[in-house]
């Protein structure tokens, strides 16, 4: 059967089925990602996806993207059914309603610039080749700050153990991902849509060219790394969810901390994560400067997340803040709704979830001025920050150090925690700095300039982690440029489709 056969039976199905297809292709998007890394899955995806809208009316268009969508975050957003119904104390059925409802928003959220698509581009000649892929850019540029953001399952995170990771440094995830659906949109128009045109045979020479040249690019460095490792250690509590916001937890919470950092003095850098002291700052000043002393004392930089509460203001912020050798404080700038404030405040009485200890938390200011240890300049985050490419690289310009403090907890043991882990690795690619990535409950780890792992913790072990790390020096393209070159390219490219792209016939028998 060749592949208008296939073509012409795919139109020929029931309307149901061919949304089934389209659910179906989507769910294949998380198996490219950690812990399953089988990135062609996500290429064969959008290569189904692709043509599942291509040369389709508005409303097909509409929803084929939408069950895409749902596919796709029912499958990689799976996570936060622990959250709400592990740690959140919802009722299996209302926690299953409350994930179904989310992965019903998102895919609406991921299928808007689809609806351009279907308005525009759908039975457009070059609809494929350069619409498709830029729709799919601008799909994740939207989900990175509309209605506060939720950047996750982003298709670059699957080309960290491909040739396009090269490219990281230069373009980012966002532009791995343009990459990925510009290789899955020619692959596509080749097999389910072949034509004589020029405009393929251009395409296969791009994508060749990109594939081949992040190759290169991944031996290329954009940074200079320090010749004099510094040590550093971090302590990983493995505190329970249940335990770690009971009252009478405090004091052994602190026993706990202290017999684990015991050793560890004398390292420069030492990392606790996340809301690793669980009372606000100011209420647990005795202990914080019994910390201080010790870490001045070994000539040690201590480094950890705690809620922080400003009187002046009357708010608390979920921060990281230093002692001993180590000075500066950082604020969250970018918080999860419901798990850190409540958008709507009248939710908060409906279930438990609505309602977590945590959620009383401000948004940092955006300009901060990072850590310093000794000499070292360290750009801090704090969980969900991670997942934010371009803050990353902003803060990395003037640092030599990356560092996170997580809570993981709230996954439990489901993929949540192993996105969240890749995403730390794509930063440190990104930017070609030392990342140290230090978690409640694991995997703890040390990533290298290129993204690999040379340490690490194993989860849900209460252990530390010793290793040295190396201070870096300049800059990457994506750090100074950001995201912005990709996603203006692909609108750019868009407007020249709408404007000027019509069908030009060649003298050779070609087309544009």
């Amino acid at each position: 059967m060749n592949s208008s056969n296939l073509i012409q039976r795919l139109n020929q199905m029931p309307s149901w089925l061919q949304l089934l297809v389209a659910l179906l292709s989507g769910a294949l998007i998380p198996l490219s990602f950690a812990p399953f890394n089988i990135w062609p899955l996500g290429i064969l995806a959008l290569v189904i996806f692709a043509v599942l809208i291509n040369n389709q009316s508005l409303k097909t268009v509409w929803w084929r993207s939408w069950w895409f969508g749902v596919g796709m975050y029912a499958v990689g957003v799976s996570w936060i059914y622990v959250s709400i119904s592990g740690f959140g104390g919802a009722p299996a059925p209302l926690a299953a309603f409350l994930v179904l409802i989310f992965v019903f928003f998102m895919a609406a959220f991921f299928s808007l610039p689809f609806y351009a698509f279907g308005r525009w581009f759908s039975f457009h000649p070059l609809s494929l080749l350069v619409a498709f892929p830029a729709c799919w850019l601008i799909s994740e540029w939207l989900r990175t700050w509309l209605l506060t953001g939720f950047p996750w399952l982003f298709i670059g995170y699957a080309d960290l153990t491909n040739w396009l990771s090269g490219w990281a440094p230069i373009v980012g995830v966002m532009g791995l991902s343009l990459f990925s659906a510009l290789t899955a949109a020619l692959i596509a128009q080749i097999i389910f849509i072949p034509k004589k045109s020029l405009s393929v045979v251009l395409s296969c020479i791009a994508v060749v060219g990109i594939w081949l040249a992040g190759f290169a690019l991944q031996k290329l460095d954009w940074t200079q790394v320090a010749k004099s490792p510094t040590s550093l250690a971090i302590v990983q509590p493995n505190v329970n969810q249940e335990d770690k916001w009971q009252s009478d937890f405090q004091e052994t919470n602190f026993d706990l901390l202290r017999s684990k950092t015991e050793p560890l003095w004398g390292h420069k850098i030492i990392i606790w994560p996340e809301a690793a002291i669980i009372q606000p700052y100011g209420t647990v000043l005795p202990f914080l400067n019994e910390m201080n002393r010790k870490a001045s004392d070994s000539e040690s930089g201590l480094i950890t997340g705690i809620i922080f509460d400003d009187a002046e203001k009357d708010v608390y912020y979920n921060s990281v803040v230093t002692f001993g050798k180590a000075i500066g404080i950082h604020h969250k700038r970018r918080l999860v709704p419901f798990g850190e404030y409540v958008p709507i405040e009248a939710l908060r009485n409906l279930i438990e979830f609505f309602n977590l200890p945590t959620s009383i938390i401000s948004l940092g200011p955006e300009e901060q001025h990072g850590l310093k240890v000794d000499d070292l300049s360290v750009a801090p985050s704090v969980c969900y920050e991670v997942a934010f490419p371009d803050l990353i690289a902003k803060n990395a310009v003037d640092s030599q150090l990356l560092i996170s403090v997580s809570n993981l907890g709230w996954f439990g043991d489901s993929l949540g925690r192993h996105q969240f882990m890749q995403m730390a690795q794509m930063r440190a690619l990104e930017t070609q700095h030392y990342y140290a990535y230090s978690t409640n409950n694991g995997p703890s780890a040390i990533f290298d300039r290129k993204g690999n792992i040379t340490a690490q913790t194993n989860a849900f072990e209460q252990t530390t982690l010793s290793s040295e790390i190396y201070a870096v020096d300049g800059a990457t393209p994506f750090m100074i440029f950001g995201s912005l070159p990709v996603v203006l390219l692909s609108a750019f490219s868009l407007m020249l489709v709408f404007f000027f792209g019509k069908k030009i016939q060649t003298r050779s028998g070609f087309f544009l």
